[in-house]
């Protein structure tokens, strides 16, 4: 006997691990799971499962590895109802959107901005989300994309410097120095606390030239690369994250041939968020036209104040289902080991032995319900690093 604990009487299990199961998702039947400490230490059949002093009966549910969401904004202050309403009555707005949720996060103390990050974290993690990325973004000094990335840090290791989201207002009439600002002395503040580097290459943020010069830096600081690319217009942010070898080029609408097959042919995950098509009326990424041509593809909610303000996983399967063109399996898969793949990520995404215990138990007998039934908090019960919350 061990202090283990066997999750048993599983309907449908999904390791992602084809060598364990059935397809890409590697499924397995009538399954379990014991897990000991934060690890995953045996899966199979669930009438072969080893003894082990405690035991959860799945009762027949479905299930898979948490959701790691690979791309979220949830440092900010602020509320933008005004601009969604505007958006989705037809109305004309002329509020300053990013620069709008930049004033309110500037103004926060720490506290509130910690306050914040921690009730929408929370709020993924109820619905099975158990690895998240989180940027910085919405403040723009030096001393506030710091403090955004510190705030980060207290939840995540998964954490991007993303000074390069827009030009505030006080650089307008000079955004070089914005950028030297954002590969200077802003970069030295904040390299300590991030892993990633991110930046917004689209008209009206910044052009290949700046993205490249941004990037680079950051990669001379020991950061990785992330790209927010092609999301208004087509434009040089996906070649440019694949040249780089960017973890990912994120968004994706807008791709020319040459696009996706830089994407084919390089290791950057194509991340896909849906969530800012559904909440703007827009054009959706072609997911089907990336997966024929072999693109590794990951889905994100892009939880943020603007464009995207949900936190939910299962919804953007079901959209990426509906509306992009995915199998419910793909799109499961891009949800769990796509993010885990934009991460760079190999401990997380998958049920096997040696994966972090982060689980998701869903109240369904498969995982394809996170399609059929849209909208339906599904998650009945969320493991993370082995601890049931």
């Amino acid at each position: 006997m061990t202090t283990a604990t066997a999750i048993i009487d599983i309907s449908t299990l999904v390791t992602n691990d084809p060598s364990l199961g059935e397809g890409p998702l590697g499924l397995l039947q009538n399954a379990a799971v014991v897990i000991d400490g934060d690890r995953i230490v045996w899966v199979g059949e669930s009438s072969k499962a080893p003894a082990t002093d405690n035991q959860v009966d799945a009762g027949g549910r479905a299930l898979l590895p948490g959701f790691v969401d690979s791309h979220s904004h949830l440092v900010f202050a602020g509320d933008r109802t005004a601009e969604f309403n505007a958006r989705m009555s037809g109305r004309p707005y002329s509020a300053g959107g990013i620069r709008t949720t930049v004033a309110a996060t500037r103004a926060a103390s720490d506290q509130d901005l910690e306050g914040n990050v921690a009730r929408y974290v929370r709020e993924a993690r109820r619905q099975g989300t158990t690895t998240l990325e989180i940027k910085s973004g919405y403040g723009l000094t030096s001393q506030d994309e710091a403090r955004s990335l510190e705030v980060a840090s207290a939840f995540t290791d998964e954490v991007t410097y993303l000074g390069a989201h827009v030009v505030p207002p006080e650089f307008a009439d000079d955004p070089a120095a914005y950028v030297d600002l954002v590969t200077g002395p802003m970069l030295d503040l904040c390299a300590p606390h991030a892993r990633w580097i991110d930046v917004f290459c689209e008209q009206g943020a910044f052009d290949g030239d700046q993205a490249r010069t941004i990037l680079t830096a950051g990669a001379q600081r020991g950061l990785t690369p992330r790209v927010h690319a092609n999301q208004l217009t087509q434009g040089p942010g996906v070649q440019l994250a694949v040249e780089l070898g960017a973890a990912s080029a994120d968004h994706c609408t807008h791709l020319s041939d040459a696009d996706v097959d830089a994407l084919a042919q390089g290791d950057t995950v194509a991340t896909l968020l849906p969530g800012a098509e559904f909440s703007t009326r827009s054009r959706y990424p072609d997911a089907r036209r990336l997966l024929d041509a072999g693109v590794t593809v990951a889905l994100s909610p892009d939880c943020n104040p603007g464009s995207s303000f949900t936190s939910s996983m299962s919804f953007c399967v079901a959209l990426a289902v509906r509306e992009m063109g995915m199998t419910p399996d793909e799109a499961v898969w891009a949800a769990t080991a796509g993010g885990a793949r934009a991460l760079r990520r190999t401990d997380v995404g998958r049920v096997a032995p040696g994966a972090r215990a982060d689980l998701t138990l869903l109240d369904a007998p498969s995982p394809v319900h996170l399609a059929y039934r849209p909208g339906v908090p599904l998650a009945a019960a969320v493991w993370h690093g082995g601890k049931l919350v």
